[in-house]
């Protein structure tokens, strides 16, 4: 049992050190968005697939030229899965990683995880409403829209169904993704970790292996948003004025405005912004969405985004469903000028006047900027902590922190946001580490990061292995190759059929 423990902890932290270890909430099953979701009114259903060889493994896949019987070939408690669920849950794996190293026997036992999580949440009474679900399945739908340009006609040649009729299809699936999701999520939530423990993590570690860390520096930021002038806040306003007077009048419709005008990403789906709850929204838009009827639309919005008009499509409790055309107010190359001069003094009052770098952070820095409420100092969203590895920085932050001193401010520097909005910022590089072996000294954050990380997944496969051996799982013999399956497969009704062979399966 030590020498297990002691591979997953050297696997962790060089992984993780490497930025390779997912989530845990990702390790134990993908997310599949095209299953079967026909009842089983006939297990000996027939169904047209084909096998053939997945490249380097010898595992079956569908293949449309010859026929198998699409039947329940997994039951785990009161759960059925058909056949036909694992190989389309396959086929999405590999569609979207070709390279990803799986086989049909591994797909197999991620459904029958994913099931015992569904009975447990079952079980703990969890509950999942059908306005998460509609919110998750809008989210997904519009990121495939974006990703398709909008093409309607585009998806309905690549999927086959157009998006209402995929919608329901994949209703019952993305509901049971959640519950098991949820409950994993508590689960693991559960864990913590103290330093005798990260101590005794650290120590199980061969010292010949202990990896080496690359330079490491902590940064802090000031940043400025240039403002829109008079002239452009007054064209946009009036342009989004015409807009709605040209829908209110029937000259366009609602969504025919969106998709021509709007300057977000929700254009592309008539400015549909699906489900959403209170506090989802910047507070001058939340208050005027609430306001509305069903299929009313509000006056001009203003928001820190630009200008508004917002549709009420429907309410349910204190969820609503909204539509909205957005105009951003241009930003002029003189508002840019303006902005930079203004950071290059802020630069001057801290270098010149010894003003304090925090203290002009809470002065001169955008209060909506990421790092506002930090002091200005930026968290590295890979790891939680404010340590880069130069290799996450941005390449501009990066060149620019080569050639700086520790303590040292950099020139205004220019940059886009997540938003797509040009800003402003000067960088102070507050320390920087050499490359070094890992240690606790140096590194206990990171260590202890890993080390929680370890326990989470002994945790979790832990309660895992124990609720298997406590539920009822029935694996059908076509399924008689997988030796990680073996244990759930009557050997009796697995000598009775062929056994195909290959990488994974029983020799």
């Amino acid at each position: 049992m030590k020498k297990i423990i002691v591979s997953i902890a050297f696997f962790c932290l060089i992984q993780m050190v490497q930025g390779q270890v997912e989530p845990v909430q990702e390790q134990v099953q993908d997310k599949v968005e095209e299953k079967v979701k026909e009842k089983v009114q006939d297990k000996s259903e027939e169904v047209e697939v084909k096998t053939e060889e997945v490249e380097g493994q010898g595992e079956p896949i569908p293949n449309p030229d010859e026929q198998i019987i699409d039947k329940v070939i997994i039951k785990v408690g009161g759960e059925y899965v058909l056949y036909s669920e694992v190989i389309n849950n396959y086929r999405y794996i590999k569609n979207n990683n070709p390279k990803a190293n799986i086989n049909i026997c591994a797909v197999a036992e991620q459904v029958i995880s994913q099931k015992i999580l569904v009975d447990q949440a079952k079980l703990d009474s969890v509950e999942v409403s059908d306005i998460e679900v509609e919110g998750q399945l809008d989210f997904r739908f519009q990121n495939i829209m974006r990703q398709l340009g909008g093409d309607e006609a585009k998806f309905l040649e690549y999927y086959g169904k157009s998006i209402p009729e995929l919608k329901e299809e994949q209703r019952d699936d993305m509901k049971q993704q959640i519950l098991a999701e949820r409950i994993q999520g508590q689960l693991i939530n559960e864990v913590t970790i103290t330093p005798k423990e990260v101590i005794e993590f650290f120590e199980m570690i061969p010292k010949d292996s202990i990896p080496f860390l690359s330079s490491e520096v902590e940064i802090s930021e000031i940043v400025i948003k240039p403002k829109v002038n008079a002239v452009e806040h007054e064209k946009s306003s009036s342009k989004l004025l015409e807009i709605r007077e040209s829908i209110m009048s029937g000259e366009m419709t609602f969504e025919e405005a969106a998709m021509k005008f709007s300057a977000d990403g929700s254009a592309q789906d008539g400015g549909n912004l699906g489900w959403a709850k209170r506090g989802s929204y910047v507070p001058e838009f939340e208050a005027a969405a609430y306001s509305l009827e069903k299929d009313e639309i509000s006056e001009i919005v203003e928001s820190e985004f630009g200008f508004h008009i917002i549709k009420m499509n429907e309410r349910r409790g204190n969820s609503i469903k909204v539509q909205h055309v957005l105009i951003r107010p241009e930003i002029t190359e003189n508002d840019l000028v303006i902005a930079q001069e203004k950071l290059d003094s802020v630069k001057q009052l801290i270098e010149v006047d010894s003003l304090p770098f925090d203290y002009a952070v809470r002065i001169y820095s955008d209060k909506k900027s990421e790092n506002y409420h930090n002091g200005g100092r930026m968290a590295n969203p890979k790891t939680g902590d404010n340590y880069f590895d130069t290799g996450d920085l941005a390449p501009d932050v990066y060149f620019q922190t080569e050639e700086m001193e520790v303590g040292e401010i950099s020139p205004p520097l220019e940059y886009t946001n997540r938003g797509g909005e040009t800003l402003y910022r000067v960088i102070k590089l507050d320390s920087r580490t050499k490359p070094h072996r890992a240690s606790l000294e140096q590194d206990y954050s990171k260590i202890s990061s890993f080390a929680k990380e370890s326990k989470k997944n002994l945790y979790y496969n832990k309660w895992m292995i124990e609720k298997m051996n406590e539920t009822f799982i029935k694996v059908d013999p076509d399924l008689s190759s997988c030796t990680n399956l073996a244990k759930w497969i009557d050997e009796e009704e697995a000598q009775s059929i062929e056994k195909p062979t290959g990488t994974g399966s029983k020799e």
